[in-house]
């Protein structure tokens, strides 16, 4: 059986879209090659870095990447992180299907945050929460789908 090729999409590839990358690649390597792209590129979060480092993935080889360095790539799911990026999603050919699952903003959240282990408290939750998503895949793929 052939890996399936996936895209995770966010507003700036810098955290949510890494995460789900890194995930993909350490709990689902053999069966689905996982790229990261965002809307547009802005750069890596290092407490995204961090937090999955602490979880044992590392995600510090990665880069930020346009959507538009893409183009012409043929996936069999692109699955959009955030909001912004699921309103914005760029039509991809071939049999590309889009799916949506939202995670919270660590960054936004950790804005409000007193202290460092405040803020990092929020991207453990996403972090995990990624993961949780991550471990259901390529199942969760044929339930949720929003458009193909």
């Amino acid at each position: 059986m052939s890996r399936l090729k996936i895209l995770f999409l966010c507003g700036g590839n810098s955290c949510r879209s890494q995460m789900a990358e890194g995930w993909t690649r350490k709990l689902k390597g053999e069966v689905i090659d996982a790229y990261s792209a965002g809307v547009e590129a802005r750069g890596r979060d290092p407490r995204a870095i961090k937090v999955m480092a602490e979880a044992g993935v590392d995600i510090s080889g990665q880069r930020s990447k346009s959507v538009d360095e893409f183009k012409g790539t043929v996936f069999d799911f692109v699955i959009t992180v955030c909001d912004s990026a699921r309103a914005s999603c760029p039509i991809f050919p071939g049999p590309s299907k889009a799916v949506h699952v939202g995670f919270d903003d660590p960054p936004c959240l950790a804005k409000s945050a007193r202290t460092e282990e405040e803020a990092l408290r929020h991207y453990r939750r996403i972090r995990d929460e990624i993961r949780t998503y991550v471990e259901t895949l390529p199942d969760a793929l044929t339930v949720n789908r929003v458009s193909g």
